[in-house]
């Protein structure tokens, strides 16, 4: 605290937001604390420090670090479609990705919707069964000119939620283009450019057929997004 001044005016005493403050007129503003001010100040320094804010995406799942990414995760992969649906398993390992299983869900033309839908579940219910997933990465909606492939897309795609979600698995869509952006490098890549990726990433003797090929992409890509933080972050469903 500062004395008084020379002059012979005496300082003024004020307390302003708990803080005591002196006003000299020589030197000016002056500041003290009491006894328990210093006490509070410093056990707040004792404090342990805050942890570094974690990322969150806009669908509320947190972005894992990479040591958490590097952790084994069983990711299914789904293409929806009424006449060939594809699936395929994946596990995440620290060295890569390695193939569990994957196959397509064939419903002839003569099929009526009602049995194809039927079909749908019960083959995404059976490979959940066998492979025990964790996460499901499933193609996010699209735009279609034709109605009436968007009302029979979209049946079946319903059909696939639902297997997934009576599962218990943690759901996230991804738009075409990205998947391919990711697994190819090229967002309008072929059918037969994403395939041959696949079978080149998870080392398959040849490459699946397309819908499985797609399914096998959607997993690869959700598993190699999963450890980074992207400015435009997969949707949670």
């Amino acid at each position: 605290m500062l004395g008084p001044s020379e002059s012979g005016e005496s300082a003024v005493d004020r307390t302003v937001g708990g803080l005591d403050l002196r006003w000299d007129p020589r030197q000016g503003f002056g500041v003290g604390i009491t006894p328990q001010q210093f006490e509070q100040m410093t056990s707040r320094l004792k404090r342990p420090a805050r942890r570094a804010a974690v990322p969150v995406d806009a669908g509320g799942a947190t972005a894992l670090s990479t040591s958490a990414a590097s952790r084994e995760v069983v990711i299914l992969g789904i293409d929806p479609s009424l006449r060939g649906t594809g699936w395929g398993v994946i596990r995440w390992l620290k060295n890569g990705p390695v193939s569990l299983g994957f196959g397509t869900l064939h419903c002839p033309a003569g099929w009526p919707r009602t049995q194809c839908l039927v079909r749908i579940a019960a083959g995404l219910r059976e490979a959940v069964r066998a492979h025990a997933p964790t996460i499901c990465a499933i193609e996010g909606l699209f735009f279609a000119q034709n109605l009436q492939t968007a009302l029979l897309m979209g049946e079946a795609r319903g059909v696939c939620l639902l297997a997934a979600a009576e599962a218990g698995l943690e759901i996230f869509e991804m738009a075409p283009r990205r998947v391919k952006q990711a697994v190819v490098g090229f967002g309008g890549a072929q059918k037969m450019a994403v395939a041959r990726m696949v079978q080149r990433r998870l080392g398959l003797d040849e490459a699946p057929p397309a819908d499985a090929a797609d399914a096998l992409a959607l997993a690869l890509a959700h598993g190699q997004e999963t450890g980074r933080y992207n400015l435009a972050p997969r949707r949670r469903l």
